[in-house]
């Protein structure tokens, strides 16, 4: 029986492929033993604990840029989460570590490489954090989800191209099983727009003209996925009330809990550019509009889109210099030009990894002590 522990924390972008390949290490190793590491405060403690694997948390943050009295705190916390970390090492006793990104990872991987128990890092963006970057000198394998973060990881002992894991549930529904849930025909042109769980305020302004334009049309679906917290802004802007139709074209939702079906109905995505989300455009093979989020540490969504725009599976749009009438356009030079979206679905097709987790969780067993 395996012992294997994980962190991730922060953000969905860490948890998510922290969680899928959890799922991928329970098909092949049933009796293994998981425990996750994140912290009390970050998104995991609300969605590990609902998957029903057992949780524990260290104090840790990320450093500020300047030094202040807040960066004195964070190094205390560093330096206790460190003798946290530790204990958790000494009472769970794991036989290999992996961490997917974020500050928690930095205490339970550098407790686990010390005491040289097997540890492996999956970074998911074409430019590594500076997390991982730092830890990838001491732990036993770096799984990239970009061939192009390989040179980043230059002193590392190991790195290995894997891909990003995607759940296996973005997989399993068929065009005709998407459609069937959204009510829409084959013949309707079906754009998916999604900014992140909390939504993307310049898409989602940009989307009010978007909207109104396409209102009244019987040819196209706008699956609009505003996020909870912009979702009465949006609504409002369009001088419309909750649960009140726009028009047969629009459909506009703060949250969406079974977004694998809108995968599987869309012709086309607006998405940020977050690597999961990448990962799940590409393994349905869904061409994309792009528009990174410019505050993303070291501007690694732009990066991340880059490679999907050179391999021609998305066309990017800079997020402060997007408009309404940008998107119009793109939506409906794709609407006239169903040979171009054929071609892009294509070569997303071929940036996917669908089996990603799999690979992953087998490298874990595998190097486990």
């Amino acid at each position: 029986m395996k012992r294997i522990i994980i962190s991730g924390g922060g953000t969905g972008g860490h948890i998510y492929p922290a969680i899928t390949i959890y799922k991928e290490i329970m098909k092949l190793q049933p009796d293994a033993e998981v425990l996750y590491v994140g912290t009390a405060h970050g998104l995991e403690a609300d969605l590990v604990p609902k998957e029903g694997i057992d949780f524990v948390t260290i104090p840790v943050q990320g450093l500020q840029r300047k030094l202040s009295f807040g960066t004195l705190v964070t190094l205390g916390k560093t330096a206790w989460s460190l003798v946290k970390a530790n204990k958790i090492i000494s009472d769970f006793k794991p036989d290999v570590v992996i961490g997917t990104g974020g500050y928690v990872c930095g205490p339970i991987l550098m407790a686990a490489a010390l005491r040289h128990i097997p540890t492996i890092i999956q970074e998911q963006n074409v430019i590594p954090g500076i997390t991982n970057k730092l830890l990838s000198r001491f732990v036993d394998v770096v799984a990239v989800g970009y061939e192009e973060a390989v040179k980043s990881f230059g002193k590392a002992k190991r790195v290995v191209y894997t891909g990003n894991p995607v759940r296996p549930e973005v997989l399993v529904d068929s065009r005709e099983d998407g459609r069937q849930y959204f009510d829409v025909s084959n013949d309707i042109f079906t754009v998916l727009i999604a900014g992140g769980s909390r939504g993307a305020r310049t898409i989602n302004t940009a989307m009010v003209d978007v909207h109104n334009y396409f209102k009244g049309r019987n040819d196209i679906k706008l699956i609009h996925i505003t996020g909870s917290g912009e979702y009465k802004s949006v609504l409002q802007k369009l001088g419309i009330q909750d649960g009140e139709k726009l028009g047969n074209s629009s459909l506009i939702l703060p949250y969406l809990h079974d977004m694998p079906k809108a995968l599987a109905a869309a012709d086309l995505a607006v998405f940020r550019s977050g690597a999961i989300g990448l990962a799940e455009l590409a393994v349905r093979g869904i061409p994309s509009i792009l528009i990174p989020y410019p505050y993303a540490a070291e501007d690694h969504q732009t990066y991340n889109a880059r490679i999907f725009v050179h391999e021609g599976a998305s066309h990017m749009i800079v997020d402060k210099v997007l408009t309404g009438h940008d998107l119009i356009g793109e939506i409906e030079m794709f609407m006239d030009n169903r040979k171009l979206l054929e071609q892009m679905g294509n070569c997303a097709l071929h940036l996917g990894k669908p089996n990603a987790a799999h690979d992953i969780a087998t490298l874990a067993i595998s190097i486990a002590k």
